[in-house]
């Protein structure tokens, strides 16, 4: 083991408002860094522990009434007071506990702080992987039956950071973070490493094409997408296989939406994005009370005297089916919708699933708010009807073979799904808040985290966020996080791009990181095809776009 780097000792604080040490002479003030870690050596335990502020004290406030000048004697009687008169503190947030002796005990939650001069020392490599594990996934040699994948690295040090995926697909989690912080990227590292883990089967909502196939970065290159990296593995379905194909993307199958297949409560999820009033939405469930199945396509046939009476017949305002009427043409002009399908289409995706094969939906030209709302509800309350049913029978034979597989859905904008309104009328929202019951969860990825209802925030397992701007945000993030004063002032220090703040189930703590870069290092520690493999791939894609 590489021996600590001492930094200081602690000379105050409180479990509550976190500790205060006083820097060594010998450490620089302008090496500490917020978001760093340290460890605290009690008498009993250890405390892994989290630099929140870095601050400048003096033991005598006349010192800073007179200060010396830069040059001449002045600087030397500037560096004779450094450290004795003035000196640097920090301001520690103890995160876990863990006992002297390694080989006792586990990690602990922090129910007490260390005493007066207990000394403060930098983490190193073995600390981390002692709290956050060591990753099993990535490399050509598997570690263990354990699940732990590096998501990146602290701001200030070379070791790796890993989440727990078993912990993380148990639960719906969330990826947050302004315009240009690399959201989708990060969601492209979580997936692949769910994927070459095997800890979950993944259905992904694809709305801007990003995870398929090749994505542009933000530096105008090109990465990899999830059917290139795990070939076999990961199927395509598009809305709109004639964009897929222009792209040289191989399509595993075209997805069509019957008008049969949309329900009434698509149209509650559709209210803001159509503009419908409350009573238009009520008159959705009147038509599908008298016309099941058919009520949308009858609703567009009507004229104004049908509309009329069934109006008068079963106690409907004329003036909202109307309007109801003129909205709803917007979903029956769309191109990928039909006035009646059968349930093969959507039905053969949902059986990709079951078969452990993980699918990207490509939503092409499509790419409205509208389209990927109504195609991403219609298909998910499906999965979930049937991964409902098949909990209940796995709860009733106890039988492991009948247990469903466990489940991560995908969406993109999740605050249109998941606001207010919303959460308590779709199926995103019974998701979110069931969590694990029903092996179903969330992967939910957006900008505005505050758009979402706060009872559904609560519910998300681990939050990985980028930069934030918004104070409406940046609180929606913390919502039910103990110890959120603290860590604002991290998350208001991340950069732009490639940096994130982790917290929640699948981390023991939370831990800021610069994330791993998504390049061919990346792909080769994932266990990237070898050439041969990758030429078949090619010869089978070639054969299904032209074929």
């Amino acid at each position: 083991m590489t021996e600590r780097q001492r930094l200081g000792v602690i000379t105050e604080g409180s479990l509550v408002e976190g500790l205060k040490a006083k820097l060594d002479p010998a450490a620089s003030v302008e090496e500490m860094r917020a978001g760093q870690f340290v460890i605290i050596q009690g008498q009993r335990h250890e405390f892994f522990s989290l630099i929140t502020d870095v601050q400048l004290g003096a033991t005598n406030p006349r010192v800073l009434q007179d200060p010396p000048l830069p040059g001449g004697d002045d600087e030397f009687v500037a560096q004779v007071v450094m450290g004795t008169s003035t000196f640097g503190r920090l301001a520690i947030q103890p995160m876990l506990m863990l006992p002297r002796d390694l080989s006792e005990g586990n990690l602990q939650p922090v129910r007490t702080v260390p005493s007066h001069f207990s000394p403060v020392h930098q983490a190193q490599e073995w600390d981390f992987t002692r709290v956050f594990g060591q990753d099993t996934i990535s490399g050509q040699v598997r570690i263990g039956k354990r699940k732990f994948f590096e998501m990146g690295k602290p701001l200030d040090m070379e070791v790796p950071v890993c989440v727990n995926l078993e912990r993380f697909v148990e639960r719906s989690n969330g990826i947050f973070g302004k315009s240009g912080t690399g959201k989708s990227f990060l969601a492209r590292l979580l997936l692949c490493g769910v994927i070459r883990a095997d800890a979950a089967v993944n259905l992904i909502f694809d709305m801007h094409s990003e995870y398929g196939h090749d994505a542009i970065t933000e530096a105008g290159g090109f990465v990899k997408g999830l059917r290139q990296l795990f070939p076999g593995q990961v199927l395509v379905y598009s809305l709109d296989p004639e964009s897929s194909r222009r792209r040289g993307v191989p399509v595993d199958a075209a997805l069509t939406l019957g008008l049969n297949q949309i329900e009434a409560e698509d149209v509650a999820l559709l209210q803001d994005e159509l503009n419908l009033t409350s009573t238009a939405v009520e008159s959705s469930y009147l038509l599908g009370g008298e016309y099941k199945a058919r009520w949308l396509e009858a609703l567009l046939e009507m004229d104004g005297e049908g509309l009329r009476d069934f109006a008068e017949a079963r106690g409907a305002h004329t003036g909202a089916l109307s309007a109801l009427q003129r909205k709803l043409r917007r979903v029956g002009g769309l191109g990928f919708t039909v006035p009646s399908a059968t349930e093969s289409a959507i039905g053969e995706l949902i059986e990709c699933l079951e078969a452990g094969k993980h699918v990207v939906l490509e939503f092409g030209r499509y790419r409205d708010v509208l389209s990927y709302m109504l195609v991403a509800n219609v298909i998910t309350r499906r999965i979930h009807r049937l991964w409902m049913n098949k909990t209940e029978r796995y709860l009733q034979t106890k039988d492991p073979q009948d247990r469903p597989r466990q489940l991560v859905i995908t969406i993109e904008e999740a605050h249109k799904f998941l606001n207010p309104q919303a959460a308590r009328q779709t199926i995103f929202g019974t998701i979110a808040r069931e969590m694990r019951k029903y092996y179903a969860t969330l992967l939910v990825i957006d900008q505005r985290p505050s758009g979402i209802d706060n009872e559904v925030l609560s519910q998300i397992g681990t939050r990985i966020t980028a930069l934030l701007n918004d104070e409406k945000d940046i609180d929606a993030v913390f919502t039910g996080v103990s110890g959120a004063s603290q860590l604002r002032s991290v998350l208001a220090g991340l950069d732009e791009r490639q940096q994130a703040l982790i917290l929640g189930y699948a981390v023991p703590m939370p831990v800021v990181i610069r994330t791993r870069s998504f390049d061919e290092e990346f792909y080769a520690a994932i266990g990237l095809p070898d050439a041969e493999t990758r030429r078949q791939q090619v010869i089978q894609d070639i054969d299904e776009l032209f074929g």
